[in-house]
């Protein structure tokens, strides 16, 4: 007889445990061992716990390749959900051997792994009476390294076995396509979460549902905002309340606000923009004119062509507005960035006149006012929704389709797109469906969210989702005071280097990369469901050199993670003063000057309950998790293999020294910067 001796490692989470009994199969080169039955007394499954078990077997199995492993209920205990975090195998006179789990484990599925020395196989799933997994080892290899037979079998296996769970789903022409899953019980314990923490106190914001009515008065809106606006802990949303109003701070948002991906340098006058060098000549350096501050690359352009004939939505029985605005900006010597024209429809017309600082307060301020909702939309939109929660979202679903767990990109990745598709799932059942936020109190409505998403995908460029290229073509790579652009620059490059030295580890060359058919069948799923086969994006059909990978690899988790933390933590900063950046608009774009007062935009902004209903879901989105887990580190480590863990430690290290810097240049600025400091980045997009 051969003894193996076992441990069962259950997750520390306080539900991880179960009253089940445990069952495991040893499977090796050399044979597979009978079931056993772990029901030694004291022995139990609790959280954090590791049970060790003496396994008897007839004769040597060879090299273990996978363990089987599932429970079965006690007699008088309610049946549990186990989650284990891995098996540990020690054969006799060798290593022990890691199987890693971290996963939810029931009697109804399976999962298995490969082999090598010193394995790993993890578990880290939730385990239960109907059903069994077959666990990989830790070590990653692509479908190239595979050498036992049994094991490339249970590759296709698994991805058959995902490919029917995780289906693709059509939610509208036009959009990338999405998880065909309309519930979290679809979804699987596996891949749902709690995100724990402080809640944001809305006890301030409620009770105003009734209240379809204009605010009174601006000092009406500072009462909500005040009670609403934590002593000492919202700096930049006070800030912001005291400097909306202002040209600079209105610049300054193109940079450093919640949608820092729309302006762009602006080299020659857009044809459509009825703006002639003498209307703005006042706003510009007396020595100079405007084709020469073109020529210089200090005018800039934030353009809305794509929210041109969007349908506005009704909000409590009245129809909203939307324009789709020209912004045209002047970059000073100090630095600053000031509007110098404002049209506010994309053709030119007498009833579409073009606004300038010298006009008076109430109508500079209301088309300044304008931009901003339109901001609204196609940051909500378009910079979030669609290019962190829906691509992210197809990222994940590719990648469970076509990566088996023991795929190196999986590995890599699922750290960073696990959760998308639970935050997904609710959100096209709450703010995205009837009667929800987009529904009840946005100005495009639903309607105008599949328009603009739609529009958005056509306009879509691969280099748009790649930071140095995006900030590079737009021409905003270099402004001192765009410290969106520089953290994002440095958070990128972490992230490239980190890839590529991985990437280097299990694809020593281009043909390594050629001949890995599950990641060519990977990019090219995504391509027809993510990026809808529009070859004008111009992503990747197929991979042929690593390079073109580690580019890819590194948006996608840039996307999923830094992108996010900028377009979405920043939010209630900017937006819970609300006549800085309104939800929705309730008289149309004005046609002419001088006819209306500052008390008159009352009657242009969101009457009180919709303001309350937006902020109320801004709040929500804007929490960060108590237990959220930064950029660069895992719950558990996703690699074994001493080259992968040295570069996540080198990775982390930089990411740590970035963050460091970034607190010693906010230090001296009026306005910090804070939203990409590395430790505040969200590893996926949870929220």
């Amino acid at each position: 007889m051969v003894q193996y001796t076992v441990t069962l490692v259950t997750s520390h989470p306080p539900q991880s445990g179960t009253f089940s009994t445990p069952l495991i199969t040893l499977i090796g080169t050399g044979g597979t061992s009978k079931e056993f039955k772990l029901d030694i007394p004291l022995q139990n499954l609790r959280p954090g716990s590791s049970a060790v078990f003496h396994l008897s077997v007839s004769s040597p199995l060879g090299r273990l390749v996978l363990v089987r492993l599932h429970t079965e209920s006690r007699l008088g205990f309610p049946e549990l959900a186990w989650h284990c975090r891995e098996v540990q195998v020690e054969p006799p006179g060798g290593p022990a051997q890691h199987f890693p789990c971290r996963k939810w484990i029931s009697s109804v599925g399976s999962v298995e792994p490969p082999d090598g020395p010193a394995q790993h196989f993890p578990c880290r799933k939730w385990i239960s009476s109907v059903g069994s997994v077959e666990l990989w080892e830790g070590a990653a290899r692509t479908v190239c390294g595979e050498t036992l037979e049994l094991l490339k079998q249970h590759r296709n296996l698994e991805l058959q076995s995902k490919q029917e769970t995780y289906r693709w789903r059509t939610i509208s022409e036009g959009l990338p396509h999405c998880v065909d899953m309309t519930s979290l019980e679809q979804l699987g314990p596996d891949f749902r979460y709690t995100r724990s923490g402080p809640a944001f106190n809305a006890h301030y914001l409620r009770g105003f549902a009734q209240r379809c009515e204009s605010w009174k008065s601006f000092e009406e809106i500072e009462t909500l905002f005040i009670f609403n606006c934590p002593p000492g802990g919202a700096a930049t949303a006070e800030y912001v309340r005291s400097h909306w109003q202002l040209d600079s701070f209105f610049g300054y948002q193109f940079l450093n606000g919640c949608n820092p991906y729309v302006i762009r340098q602006c080299k020659t006058p857009p044809p459509n923009l009825a703006v002639t060098p003498e209307m703005v000549q006042p706003f510009l350096p007396a020595c100079t004119s405007l084709p020469q501050e073109m020529e210089r690359g200090t005018i800039f352009l934030a353009d809305y062509e794509i929210l041109e004939g969007v349908p506005a939505n009704c909000v409590n029985g009245r129809p909203q507005h939307l324009a789709a605005p020209l912004c045209l900006l002047y970059r000073n010597q100090q630095g600053e960035l000031l509007p110098i024209a404002i049209q506010l429809k994309q053709t030119p017309g007498p009833d579409n006149p073009v606004f300038l600082p010298s006009d008076s307060e109430a109508d500079w301020l209301l088309a300044k006012i304008w931009v901003r909702n339109s901001d609204f939309h196609c940051h909500q939109l378009v910079s979030h929704y669609l290019k962190t929660h829906m691509l992210g979202e197809a990222y994940c679903v590719a990648t469970l389709r076509h990566l088996p767990g023991a795929h190196p990109l999986h590995k890599l990745l699922m750290p960073h797109l696990q959760t998308t598709l639970q935050i997904n799932i609710q959100a096209r059942t709450s703010m995205l469906a009837k009667g929800g936020v987009f529904d009840k109190s946005i100005s495009c409505g639903l309607d105008g969210v599949t328009v603009l998403i739609h529009r958005a995908m056509q306009r879509l460029r691969y280099s748009a989702l790649c930071l140095p290229e995006d900030l590079r073509e737009r021409g905003v790579d270099s402004l001192d005071n765009n410290y969106f652009a520089r953290d994002g620059l440095r958070v990128w490059g972490a992230i490239h280097r980190f890839v590529e030295g991985l990437l280097q580890f299990f694809y020593p060359s281009d043909s390594a990369v050629q001949q890995d058919s599950e990641l060519q069948s990977w990019i090219t799923d995504l391509f027809h469901h993510a990026f809808l086969g529009l070859q004008q994006t111009g992503v990747p059909q197929s991979f042929q050199k690593r390079a073109e990978l580690v580019q890819f690899v590194t948006m996608v988790i840039f996307s999923c993670s830094a992108q996010h933390a900028a377009v979405n933590f920043s939010q209630l900063d900017f937006d819970l003063w609300m006549p800085n950046c309104p939800a929705s608009l309730r008289q149309p774009p004005p046609s002419s000057k001088g006819s209306r007062t500052l008390p008159d935009l009352l009657h242009h902004l969101p009457e009180v309950n919709s303001t309350c209903s937006v902020l109320l879901t801004l709040a929500m989105l804007s929490q960060p998790s108590s237990d959220y887990i930064p950029l660069g580190f895992y719950r558990d480590p996703p690699f074994i293999e001493e080259t992968p863990r040295n570069l996540i430690s080198e990775f982390q290290a930089e990411l740590r020294n970035l963050g460091l810097e970034i607190d010693e240049r906010n230090a001296g600025l009026e306005l910090p910067y804070r939203y990409l400091r590395p430790d505040l980045i969200e590893n996926s997009v949870s929220i």
